[in-house]
């Protein structure tokens, strides 16, 4: 155990938040998890704490593995990925999968193993490597318009095109945290207005071919038309369920809460282990516990722009917060949507909703932040022992 504390580079407090994240995950979804197992016909909860222990296990070995890997190689392997990523999507998106007569083709099936994995996550980490990648090489260059179409937007179109019809929330949290990464790297500001003005009439194109269509995909934005208009909707109706229960949730806690293992609504909340597992834990764990994981989730964010603010490259600081920063994003709307401040998207608690892919890609990118986090150290202790070579030796020996 001591050899392996000693391998682990890195900011040390983004390893205890995330360790920490993880460890107040364990009861909340084991908890929520007796509503999987009443669907699924069976009663045993201890199989879904088993299966969110190895999930876990798996991203700490994800994110272990990646932050020993130098974060100059992430840049070329950006490149690699962007292609495989596109396949990937295309794949996923051809296997037609439809679940209430909508759109719902996010899981890639590996063949030969039985396993499902969410490609729009993967992407979302290459997608950010790959901008940040692109914006480090033009930095304090001057760059036209129509010189970075090919290069940077038309990757970025063609990833968001292929998740869009199973995913808008994601889609459009990925376009946002480019933009943002753009923006840092120094992008023109109007040409990102450009840009915005071409994503909206790309998005308002679909809408309307696909309300021309019977298919899935009108059955799809039928569905994000319904939660807009139930989100602005002050009546209560039939579609409010999730979030009614969820706010019943909410309300029960109080201060205090009622209890690990305590929740009542965790019988009745469709998704109360991934999606609305927040509210699950302010049932049972009150406010304070509420307010805790938000607190730990500003540390993280706190803790990663630090990261970036010291890292010694422009592709080190524009990585750090292009893989970083969806991850507090994310964390932020999941706890919006609990709370009605925001239309139900379907987005996980990072490292705390159960879920393999969702964990495995917050790990990898925590990874990679941790890669570069860890140059920095190696850095500092080069220089360390090029000012005191002497006391360096005379403590080896």
């Amino acid at each position: 155990m001591q050899t392996l504390f000693k391998n682990i580079k890195g900011d040390r407090l983004i390893w205890a938040i995330v360790a920490l994240l993880a460890i107040l995950s364990f009861l909340p979804v084991y908890s929520a998890a007796s509503n999987l197992a009443y669907k699924g016909g069976g009663s045993n909860t201890f199989g879904y704490f088993v299966k969110h222990f190895m999930h876990l296990f798996l991203g700490f070995a994800i994110m272990y593995g990646v932050h020993k890997i130098p974060y100059r190689y992430f840049r070329g392997l950006s490149l690699v990925m962007i292609p495989v990523v596109l396949v990937l999507l295309g794949v996923t998106m051809m296997q037609g999968t439809v679940i209430g007569g909508a759109s719902a083709s996010r899981w890639f099936r590996v063949p030969f193993v039985g396993m499902k994995f969410q490609t729009s996550t993967l992407a979302s980490v290459v997608l950010m490597v790959y901008v940040a990648r692109y914006m480090s090489k033009i930095k304090d260059k001057k760059i036209t318009f129509k010189e970075s179409v090919l290069p940077l937007w038309l990757p970025v179109f063609l990833v968001l095109g292929l998740i869009l019809p199973s995913n808008f929330s994601t889609a459009a949290i990925i376009f946002s945290m480019v933009l943002v990464i753009a923006f840092l790297g120094g992008y023109p500001v109007r040409y990102m207005l450009t840009i915005l003005g071409v994503g909206l009439v790309g998005l308002v194109m679909f809408v309307l071919v696909a309300k021309m269509t019977t298919g899935p995909l009108a059955v799809k934005v039928e569905t994000w038309e319904n939660r807009i208009k139930n989100f602005s909707n002050t009546e209560v109706t039939e579609a409010d369920y999730q979030i009614e229960k969820a706010k019943v949730a909410i309300a029960s806690g109080e201060i205090w809460g009622l209890g690990p293992g305590k929740s009542r609504q965790k019988n009745f909340l469709p998704q109360s282990s991934s999606d609305f597992i927040f509210a699950i834990i302010i049932e049972e764990y009150g406010l304070l516990g509420g307010m805790l994981i938000m607190v730990l989730y500003m540390w993280l964010l706190f803790r990663i722009v630090i990261a970036a603010q010291k890292s010694d490259t422009i592709f080190g600081k524009l990585l750090v917060l292009g893989v970083g920063l969806p991850i507090v994003f994310q964390a932020l709307i999941n706890m919006a949507v609990a709370v009605e401040l925001f239309p139900v998207t379907g987005q996980t608690l990072p490292l705390i909703s159960s879920g393999g892919t969702s964990i495995w890609m917050t790990c990898l990118a925590i990874g990679i932040i941790l890669s570069v986090s860890a140059k920095r150290e190696e850095l500092k202790e080069q220089e360390t022992i090029e000012e005191n070579p002497l006391e360096i030796l005379s403590e080896t020996i």
